[in-house]
This record gives C-alpha cells, structure tokens and sequence, in this order.
C-alpha cells in the first residue's frame, strides 16, 4: 500500500520518542574515528513543512515538537534539537525526517542508504539530497528487500532504522524476518525499529518475537494518553533497539519521565524502558 505520508504526522510525538534516541545513538558513531553506515528502510520524504496545509491538517507537531522548543529540556536532548534547527535551516516552520537527522550526524567517509518506495516521497528526498551523491544513495524500492544488498556493510559498522507504516499487519511480522535476516548477514550492526503502541495484538506479537531472538536489546515506550474508548488510534509508540550503545540506556532513563510530562496529552501519560546487555 501507498497511501502513508508521513507529512501528516511529522514532528508528532513519536516522531520526538524516535529521532531522538536515533540522535543519541548517531551521535554515539559520531565520536568514534572510524567510518560507518546508516540504512534507513522506510526514509519518507526527508523534510517537511509545519506550515503546510497536509501538516495542519492535524497539527500533530503541535503535541509534538513543538512543545520541546517551548519548553528547557535537559541537556541529552541537545544533540537532537540541535539536529532539528541545522536540517532546517534554523526555520521554525520545518521538521527533518530520519534521513535529514541521519545527514546532521554523518563525517565525510560515512554513508547514508536510503530506500523510499512512494514515488511521490522518493522525488523529494532525491531533490533533498541532490547535492551529496557521493556520499549518499536513494533508490525507490521497498526497504525490507534494499537493505539485504546493504549488508554488511564494509565499514563493519552500522546503523539500521526500520521504520515502516504499519499500515498492513503483515508490516508487523516483516519487521521481524528482516531483523533474523538482518543479523545472519550483520550480527554486530544496531538496529532501531519504530512502533506504533495500539489497541491491536500486532504490535506485542512483534515485540515478543524480537525478545526470542536472545540479542542485546534495549526497549522504550512513550504513551502520551489513555487508550480511546473506541479502540481505534495510536496511543504512544515504542522503539526496539538491538545491540544498544552501552551508554544509551543511562542516557535515556533518568529522562523519560520528563518526556512523558512534557508530550502528556491527559494524565495516563508515562514512559519506561527495559533490556538486557551482556
């Protein structure tokens, strides 16, 4: 299905849940002197406007990032914002998608592979990146089948964010046969995977068969409401990270309850996170 657009959603708060730990473990590469690769499987259309009539359309920014900038976050958050105000020029008015985040991060031998498969969105994110051939490849493909010629890569160093839609429940179990995949041909390469938190079985189904696979992993969920009565809607979201930087779990748990209160839609709000490192 092609109908996504993530336009709508852009800077939402699980938009502030994912980039944000994304920024931490990128910066975490960063440090080193040593080349690697991001892979991003579902890039989207790299920027986007806040001002636009799609993005207002809901206005989920508002809940979002938004109310980050308007407010003094602890200084782990820095990286992250900093991220957000260079993709875009210092313009209020724009949010970066993963691979404008990713580009914030990356020293001269780093790569950046991307794969959109909406044609409209893999136009804009090749005028994006127009200017960084070399360094950076886009192809309009599906992502769970691109990142196969990905890996590994021969940096043997790399990042992986799997971000996809979930717009049909088979996205739920795809994830799950890319990561297997994945780790026979990458098994030391981190690996971010997005999920939306919903009143549907799919999404636990997913997580409980990443916990089976015996990786290191570190796991952190935002929910900023209650659950509709009526069932249907996204309640927070959920990032599964295997092979965690050492340092990302001290790096985000003292400051997940602070995020919860900030990105609060009514009382139920909370956060927490959970793993296991070897």
């Amino acid at each position: 299905m092609l109908s996504y657009r993530h336009a709508f959603h852009a800077g939402n708060h699980a938009d502030v849940l994912k980039h944000w730990i994304y920024s931490l473990v990128l910066d975490y590469f960063k440090q080193k002197d040593k080349p690697y690769w991001v892979v991003d499987t579902h890039a989207g259309a790299g920027l986007y406007r806040l001002d636009s009539t799609i993005a207002n359309k809901t206005a989920e920014y508002v809940h979002g990032i938004q109310r980050l900038q308007h407010s003094q976050p602890p200084a782990v958050f820095a990286s992250y914002l900093t991220a957000v105000t260079s993709a875009g020029n210092g313009l209020q008015q724009v949010y970066p998608g993963s691979p404008c985040i990713a580009n914030q991060f990356l020293n001269a031998s780093d790569k950046l592979r991307l794969f959109e498969l909406h044609p409209a969105d893999a136009v804009l994110l090749e005028q994006q990146f127009a200017t960084q051939k070399r360094q950076v490849t886009i192809q309009q493909k599906d992502g769970f089948e691109g990142i196969k010629a990905c890996l590994p890569p021969p940096t043997k160093r790399g990042i992986v964010l799997i971000d996809p839609p979930y717009e049909v429940k088979e996205d739920y179990q795809r994830v799950v046969d890319c990561i297997k995949d994945s780790l026979k041909r990458f098994a030391t390469g981190t690996y971010l995977i997005w999920y939306p938190r919903l009143q549907r079985p799919e999404p636990q189904y997913m997580i409980d068969r990443l916990r089976q696979l015996g990786t290191d992993y570190l796991h952190v969920s935002l929910d900023v409401q209650q659950p509709a009565a009526d069932g249907f809607g996204m309640h927070g979201s959920g990032m599964w990270i295997i092979n965690p930087p050492w340092t990302l779990r001290a790096s985000i748990e003292p400051h997940l309850g602070w995020l919860a209160n900030t990105l609060a839609q009514d009382a139920s709000a909370h956060a927490g996170c959970e793993g296991q490192q070897r």
